[in-house]
């Protein structure tokens, strides 16, 4: 098929995809900490805030599991099928999220999130057709454009959560179950089906022997695993607690919060545009500096006051866009061999871990002081610059030494 063709069609599963796992964000700090009492913020009588940081641990849980299984599954049987079954059933997740919300259920609300997050868990997947179909230079554009229309769900997302909640809590929530349902039409009118390549396993055996973190068997990816987790916990601390920290800080409410996230994921979504340009850099190494630069703007909303955190916040998506397209396109390019659906599934993977961590360290450190959370995240994305670099730097030195061997040969 047409390579711009499958780019529109992957970019608009990609936009809709994360616009459901996005909108509850700005919704979600408000609803569990602006001080009044319901069924979902009093469950067992806990602290609202852990059970926010707890309702926020969910939806990355589903997609860890998800992000883990379902690449390896789609190198086996088929991107498209992956696709058509995982967008229906993420649709199915948000309707029952909307039931919670009108009944006010905590636990069949954590149920739902959980179920959408393991089904939208397939941006794995649409990375691997990209990798796989698109050819030459427009490669590397096509997978940033593919990264812009993630981070523009990030932008949708939590503005259609604001600016409808007013209607409902359950609303957004719906549109967005429609959203995705034209989303599989999509997939199921453009992107041909492939032959299974997996002949006489079942499903489940593959999800149990070729999930991605099987891949950790190897030492260069092992490597990769440990910096970049330690980079998304990073914008995991940002993404998950900087709601929390508006509230915090400045009182902000729900439409206050999407309007700070819109300028995040505007200038994120921008800096896509043109992250996939070519570069004599080595990727680890442009990498590194970029998580360099998202460190300082998340410890400056961990250290700031509220005008210097909300800079803090917005600038972020700058080098967070171009540190995901360098460290996404250097993983394809080195680590092919092990399959694209298994290599772009352990990069989300990953952050899925990361996301989980920080829920859970975040539902600690909040009961302090939420820019603990933020400090800790800065912190951690700083090491993972200095340890890219430092990766990049070994690897360029062992050529250098074998070819000096050789010269005094």
């Amino acid at each position: 098929m047409n390579q711009r063709f499958l780019i529109t069609t992957l970019c608009a599963l990609a936009l809709l995809s994360t616009v459901g796992a996005s909108l509850p964000y700005p919704m979600l700090a408000p609803l569990f900490a602006d001080g009044s009492i319901h069924g979902l913020n009093s469950f067992l009588g806990l602290p609202p805030k852990l059970l926010l940081g707890i309702a926020l641990m969910i939806n990355p849980l589903g997609l860890l599991i998800g992000s883990a299984v379902l690449g390896p599954l789609s190198d086996g049987f088929g991107r498209r099928r992956a696709l058509l079954l995982t967008t229906v059933g993420a649709a199915l997740g948000h309707l029952l999220t909307a039931a919670a919300m009108v009944m006010e259920s905590y636990l069949l609300f954590l149920a739902a999130r959980f179920f959408t997050g393991l089904l939208e868990g397939n941006g794995a997947v649409m990375r691997a057709l990209v990798i796989e179909r698109v050819k030459g230079p427009l490669r590397n554009h096509a997978l940033s454009w593919l990264n812009g229309a993630f981070n523009l769900g990030w932008l949708v997302g939590p503005l259609l959560g604001g600016f409808t909640m007013a209607y409902g809590a359950e609303v957004p929530f719906g549109i967005a179950a429609v959203a995705l349902l034209l989303g599989t039409l999509g997939v199921f009118l453009t992107i041909p089906a492939t032959p299974a390549a997996t002949h006489g396993l079942r499903w489940w055996t593959v999800a149990r022997e070729r999930h991605a973190l099987t891949l950790l068997r190897h030492g260069p990816l092992r490597t990769l695993f440990i910096v970049h987790l330690g980079y998304c916990c990073g914008v995991a601390s940002l993404y998950e607690y900087f709601p929390l920290w508006l509230v915090d800080v400045g009182g902000y409410d729900a439409r206050q919060i999407s309007l700070v996230n819109m300028g995040m994921c505007a200038l994120m979504t921008t800096a896509a545009l043109f992250a996939g340009h070519a570069s004599l850099v080595e990727g680890r190494l442009r990498a590194g500096w970029y998580a360099a630069v998202g460190a300082t703007a998340i410890l400056c909303v961990g250290f700031g006051n509220l005008w210097i955190g909300i800079a803090g916040i917005v600038l972020f998506g700058v080098p967070h866009a171009f540190y995901n397209t360098a460290l996404q396109t250097w993983s394809a390019d080195t680590f092919a061999d092990y399959g694209q659906g298994s290599v772009m599934a352990l990069l989300s993977t990953i952050f899925c871990l990361a996301n989980i961590l920080m829920a859970l360290l975040g539902a600690v450190l909040t009961l302090i002081d939420t820019r603990l959370v933020l400090v800790v995240g800065g912190v951690l994305a700083a090491c993972a610059s200095v340890a890219l670099r430092r990766w990049s730097a070994s690897a360029r030195a062992v050529p250098a030494e074998n070819e000096e061997a050789h010269q005094n040969l």
